[in-house]
């Protein structure tokens, strides 16, 4: 279960559930891929890490119909 960030705030930042599990994923991937040295030196899985970057503001989740 995810403690932090807070859940309720965190959907508050894409335009709905389905958006921010795609974009929070995709930057998952991304991570384990490009940057798994930043993942062992913060000591956080991927997802986690991914998901506190959406909340902090450093990524931005944006529909691509847009």
């Amino acid at each position: 279960m995810m403690i932090d960030p807070p859940i309720d705030k965190l959907i508050k930042k894409a335009e709905c559930r389905y958006a921010l599990v795609c974009g929070v994923a995709k930057r998952a991937r991304q991570l384990d891929a490009q940057y798994p040295e930043l993942l062992k030196e913060a000591g956080m899985k991927s997802i986690s890490y991914a998901a506190k970057e959406v909340y902090e503001d450093k990524i931005v989740i944006r529909s691509e119909n847009v």
